[in-house]
């Protein structure tokens, strides 16, 4: 396949304290999600002057990829849309529409495979093609990285970064714990986002040969009567906490690797850093949290691999664990969004949306 720009497609987020309440009503939109909620959440991103870091940890990642890029030969313009901020996905693919970009090959900041963050973004940039219109360009997107060496290999060095900040004496008791959003028990069932989880978790404890540890969902955000996945962090503190009192457990250290984010935006900054951190304090553990890949050079080498694998027809789909590298073109039934009560998603038997460009 010929391409002739590459893509970054991201979450989005806002930049100043005026931009927090329209993002949230773009994330929100089309969700039963009660006002005083969406205003509690809001309070997460005042808490840091309204800005949530994860524009600019897009802009550092697109930075570092042009350099790799251009190093390895690679000659594709450089573009970026959000789903939910400036730059909107829309805006962008009118401006690589008048760029003259036929076809542009596409990384989502997602690593693992579920409606949201997958399918979702199919939508989104379907929904982009048909506002943009005529001309606009067909998007491909690079398959799920879950278990990629390129990204399996520096959550390896985060963690031990993380662990070697543990007293020595201590450090083999130390409890690992993984975590990812937590999404609805229903949508889990439609896709492998759990199974890519516990894999890539499993990749990392025991390239470091810690046998202990734990995999935790955060930042959930639906109704309390609606089945997410989980623990919860709190719950995962909270029975390590027990453990040790009970005395099946001598742990006094907990390390925390949210494998789930590729970068440490809001959800880590505050969810982790601020709550989870709090209650780990207050049950007696000392929190140490991992840092996400960001721009690690091994990290940003493998989205550049991920874009020649497809430039180039590779056979070679380098690869971890037991687990078969993800799917390049997603097939018709791949991750379905669920019925969540209360909400707008719903099952749907429909071919994946179509990313050519409208004629």
């Amino acid at each position: 396949m010929q391409y002739d720009a590459f893509l970054l497609i991201s979450f989005g987020g806002p930049e100043r304290r005026e931009d927090v309440i329209p993002f949230l009503e773009n994330v929100l939109r089309g969700r039963n999600v009660p006002r005083e909620r969406m205003l509690e959440v809001a309070e997460h991103y005042y808490h840091f002057g309204g800005a949530s870091p994860i524009n600019a940890q897009n802009q550092a990642l697109l930075a570092a990829l042009k350099d790799e890029f251009a190093a390895a030969g690679i000659k594709l313009p450089s573009y970026w849309g959000n789903r939910n901020w400036h730059p909107l996905l829309p805006d962008t693919l009118a401006q690589m529409k008048a760029d003259g970009v036929c076809r542009a090959i596409a990384f989502f900041t997602s690593a693992f495979s579920s409606y949201s963050g997958c399918r979702q973004y199919l939508e989104n940039i379907a929904a982009a093609l048909h506002q943009v219109g005529e001309g606009a360009p067909a998007v491909d997107k690079l398959r799920a990285f879950f278990n990629h060496p390129g990204f399996i290999e520096p959550m390896i060095e985060r963690t031990r970064d993380a662990l070697a900040k543990i007293p020595g004496e201590r450090r083999s008791e130390a409890h690992l714990i993984f975590t990812a959003h937590s999404i609805p028990l229903a949508m889990a069932q439609n896709c492998q986002y759990e199974a890519q989880f516990r894999e890539s978790s499993r990749l990392v404890a025991e390239a470091l040969g810690h046998a202990i540890f734990h995999l935790a969902y955060q930042s959930r955000s639906g109704s309390p009567s609606q089945p997410w996945l989980g623990p919860d962090i709190g719950e995962a503190l909270q029975e390590i906490s027990a453990e040790r009192a009970g005395g099946t457990t001598r742990c006094t250290d907990v390390v925390v690797i949210p494998i789930g984010f590729i970068s440490d935006h809001m959800e880590v900054l505050y969810d982790l850093d601020e709550e989870a951190k709090h209650k780990a304090v207050a049950l007696g553990l000392n929190f140490v949290r991992a840092g996400t890949v960001g721009t690690h050079p091994r990290f940003v080498r493998m989205i550049r691999e991920l874009v020649e694998e497809r430039l180039n027809a590779a056979a070679d789909r380098p690869s971890l664990g037991t687990l078969r590298p993800s799917h390049d073109v997603c097939p018709p039934d791949c991750c379905p969004p669920a019925n969540v009560s209360g909400s707008k998603f719903h099952v749907s038997s429909q071919q994946p949306p179509n990313l050519k460009p409208p004629t």
